[in-house]
């Protein structure tokens, strides 16, 4: 197949959208086909004006030039490539190729539906609801899609108000690092680097300070379970450095040195980190998928997480639960009762829990889902037909 990936521009700043955009590429091509990617450049961007202007030079390198580049491109396009856009967020170029073959990787609907009011945690201005509305209006022609879990596949059958020609769900993968290994070995590397005794165990997060991550919960269950457990195992939070609200918070806790922001680690060092963790803690309001849970269970790691879809669709019943944290109730301390029960469990419960979260991470086999995709891929191009005018 000649296949032509649509991705973000480098000059956003994304770290994860640019991945699974890496990993389609390099697996397609790896399965011998010719692959391409498209993307805007920093022309405007890179113009030496205000940095209150920045922003919106940017969206005159994606939403003018690079639609004029795309066409003048597709002259010499065959009719027979497939295009795929490895977000839908890239919705407004959609149009450009709607008569020719074409798929569109659906991540979350979060901002969607924010925009829509439907998300009270993360209310969206007017300016962000034009936004949501004209990337809605792009990937809305599309005939072609694959969602990373069926919660984000339901969020977009309600949104397009239809059932496309082609919708399929297809789990992301975990790459093959992603393994048990010696938890002693793992505690002793993570001891030595922070400079603190951890062969005891400690408890795990890895995310961003987006708003659906809720770490902001996160500090508030390990408070909560703190207070009242015998236990004092530290908290490492691998990620983002904190935002002001959850440096304020660090700064107020009374278990403030037990707690500790871990930035630019690589991904070794957070295959370590897993292995060693007594509990990987996932308190997540909302996810397209929930990446994370699927690592942790594949290096061996008993996960807490929240009772929502598609954390439970990751978890396949094989995690701890806990509600969804809501304002004005003792949500924190119902949570931290789960965390207790996780961290005492004897060693023959914690072997049991580690060997069903295993069985379930092989779902998540990133070579099985490139080559899902491939099949998904060649029926589109086999399948649809191009309406281009010789």
């Amino acid at each position: 197949m000649n296949i032509i990936f649509f991705t973000h521009p480098s000059f956003l700043g994304h770290q994860s959208m640019p991945r699974y955009a890496q990993w389609l590429a390099w697996g397609m091509q790896e399965r011998g086909h010719r692959i391409a990617q498209w993307t805007p450049k920093a022309r405007f961007v890179s113009l030496p004006v205000p940095q209150a202007l920045k922003k919106w030079m940017g969206y005159l390198d994606q939403y003018v030039l690079f639609p004029w580049q795309v066409r003048r491109r597709l002259k010499q396009v065959p009719t027979d490539t497939l295009f795929v856009f490895t977000d839908h967020a890239l919705g407004p170029w959609v149009p450009l190729v709607k008569h020719r073959r074409h798929v569109v990787h659906c991540h979350d609907f979060l901002a969607q539906r924010s925009a829509l009011g439907l998300i009270q945690e993360n209310p969206t201005g007017w300016t962000g609801q034009i936004y949501q509305n004209f990337i809605w209006k792009g990937y809305a022609r599309a005939q072609n899609f694959i969602s990373i879990s069926h919660q984000t596949q339901r969020d977009l059958h309600t949104l397009l108000e239809r059932r496309p020609a082609c919708s399929e769900v297809v789990y992301n993968g975990v790459k093959s690092q992603y393994r048990p290994g010696s938890t002693s070995e793992a505690r002793q590397q993570w001891s030595q680097q922070l400079q603190r005794d951890l062969t005891s165990g400690y408890l795990l997060h890895v995310g961003g300070n987006q708003w659906y991550k809720n770490r902001m919960g996160l500090l508030e269950l390990y408070t909560a379970w703190r207070n009242q457990s015998r236990q004092n195992l530290p908290l490492l939070c691998i990620g983002e450095a904190p935002n002001a609200e959850l440096e304020a918070f660090h700064e107020q806790s009374p278990y403030r040195q037990d707690i500790y922001f871990l930035t630019q680690q690589s991904d070794a060092d957070v295959v370590k980190a897993y292995q060693g963790a007594t509990a990987f803690v996932f308190p997540s309001l909302a996810e397209g998928f929930g990446w994370p849970i699927a690592e942790a269970m594949a290096a061996g790691c008993p996960v807490i997480t929240t009772q929502e879809a598609p954390m439970t669709e990751v978890a396949g019943g094989q995690a701890f639960l806990i509600p969804r944290q809501q304002a004005g109730t003792d949500w924190a301390q119902r949570a931290a009762g789960v965390l207790e029960a996780v961290v005492t469990l004897t060693p023959q419960e914690r072997r049991q829990v580690i060997e069903q979260s295993l069985a379930n991470a092989q779902r998540f086999n990133a070579e099985r889902a490139l080559d899902v995709m491939e099949e998904i891929y060649q029926q589109i191009v086999e399948k649809s037909v191009d309406y281009v005018t010789p």
